[in-house]
């Protein structure tokens, strides 16, 4: 069987150790139906050399959660893999801007819709009462540019006493938007696209009504939906163009904004879940498109 590097957390690292073990074994799975092995390796192992990686015909980052942590070493490999000429899938150079949000600035330039967006280099009490009196929202996300897994995001309303709900709010760049309701009643939705075909599409939504982040860890409930919503797979694909990279896989996350007009929230490109619990199906999906991109 062909063997695969898969990039994984650093051990280092306890945050994940429950999760990401499981996460493997559905993509070995996927993979092996394909005649392909996975071997995991930590991407904190191969930042100053890519000489462990330069082996493999193919290396799949689908796990190297924590980069958003250490994100100045998570560049730092980012381009010693593109110097190497490392077969990441996707390129190095795609994982090192999809790192930072600030990339849907530049995708809105292009003509993608994205929700209102306010880009700050830090976030305090004044930043964020500046970004209410803008926008005239009565509820704000405050998100860090670099994240993952909604780390240190926030709902913020008028009228909260700022100083206390801001003791978690990003350290660093950050990105302030109107709440969207819609992600609460109708939820968002992640196209998959494996090889540049569109593979599954997934419902998500808040496990209840006092919640707005749709993470698992955060009782995110997810339901494999039989078709695209009208809207939301054509601004995925206007995504994908924009984007003009020859990609193995991506997953972009869209959702409706207050008028109905679908936005896109997310271009997963680095390490996205595939939810392969809710559509088991697309694992053999994934595994053909890998062996395509391997047989080129």
């Amino acid at each position: 069987m062909t063997e695969v590097a898969v990039l994984t957390p650093d051990p280092a690292d306890p945050s994940y150790i429950a999760l990401w073990p499981g996460v493997l074994d559905r993509l070995s799975n996927a993979l092996a139906g394909a005649g392909i092995t996975a071997r995991p390796t930590p991407w904190t192992d191969h930042v100053e050399s890519a000489h462990g990686l330069t082996a493999f015909p193919l290396v799949l980052p689908l796990i190297a959660w924590g980069y958003h942590r250490d994100h100045e070493n998570w560049m730092q490999a980012c381009a010693t893999w593109a110097d190497a000429g490392a077969p990441l899938a996707n390129p190095a150079e795609v994982l090192s801007w999809n790192s930072d949000k600030r990339y849907l600035a530049r995708l809105a330039e292009k003509g993608v819709a994205i929700p209102p967006t306010i880009w700050s280099d830090h976030v305090d009490a004044g930043v964020v009462e500046a970004a209410f009196a803008a926008t005239g929202a009565r509820q704000l996300v405050v998100k860090p540019t670099v994240s993952g897994g909604a780390w240190r995001t926030l709902r913020v309303s008028a009228g909260d006493r700022l100083e206390e709900v801001l003791t978690e709010a990003p350290v660093g760049g950050a990105m302030i938007q109107p709440f969207l309701p819609g992600v609460v009643t109708e939820g968002e939705t992640s196209l998959l696209f494996f090889g540049g075909e569109l593979s599954h599409v997934v419902n998500k939504r808040p496990g209840h009504a006092e919640e707005f982040r749709i993470q698992v860890q955060y009782g995110g409930q997810y339901q494999r939906l039989d078709r695209a919503p009208e809207g939301a797979l054509a601004l995925a694909e206007r995504t994908l163009a924009a984007i003009d990279e020859d990609l193995l896989y991506a997953r972009i996350d869209v959702a409706p904004d207050p008028d109905g007009n679908w936005v896109l929230m997310e271009a997963e490109l680095i390490e996205p879940d595939f939810y392969l619990d809710a559509a088991p199906e697309a694992g053999a999906r994934f595994g053909r498109a890998v062996a395509e991109r391997l047989a080129r």
